[in-house]
């Protein structure tokens, strides 16, 4: 792990991240969802008051994954927690523990800030990364169902 770095995303990252997501949304066969563009990113990971943040995996020096988060909150427990948006690491690149090292260090900020989860979704069919997650003491939550309301149905919602 000597090459291994993680720093916070800068601006200058923009299209660097930009570039993960659509790696990503290609790998999960998503890729006509992926629509999020450099202004998006810039305006919302850099702007005057970000609400998501970005951790860049660089290995020598070269930008090789990425972990995009931001703070939840728990009424039940009464605390914040962090949702893990995106997790990637470059196909080449994989097998350096690179995404363990993005989870750790995502999961010592949870523990610095005393936040009380650490979540993230996980595609059905994506058993590498379930074995993985599950190696990493990742719990699956098969009891909830995600609901999502976009497009059309959320203008119709909205006007209500």
């Amino acid at each position: 792990m000597t090459g291994l770095t993680i720093r916070p995303a800068v601006a200058g990252d923009a299209a660097q991240i930009v570039a993960f997501i659509a790696a990503l949304a290609e790998y999960e066969k998503l890729s006509h969802e992926a629509k999020a563009t450099e202004a998006d990113i810039t305006r919302d990971l850099f702007g005057a008051d970000p609400k998501v943040f970005c951790e860049i995996a660089e290995w020598d020096g070269e930008p090789v994954g990425f972990a995009l988060w931001f703070y939840t909150y728990s009424t039940f427990q009464g605390r914040h927690g962090i949702w893990l948006e995106d997790l990637y690491v470059d196909p080449g690149q994989r097998g350096r523990r690179i995404g363990k090292a993005l989870l750790v260090h995502l999961a010592r900020r949870c523990v610095a800030e005393g936040l009380g989860r650490f979540e993230w979704w996980v595609l059905d069919w994506n058993e590498p990364s379930i074995d993985f997650y599950k190696s990493q003491g990742g719990v699956m939550q098969d009891e909830w169902t995600k609901v999502r309301v976009d497009g059309d149905a959320l203008l119709k919602l909205g006007a209500a």
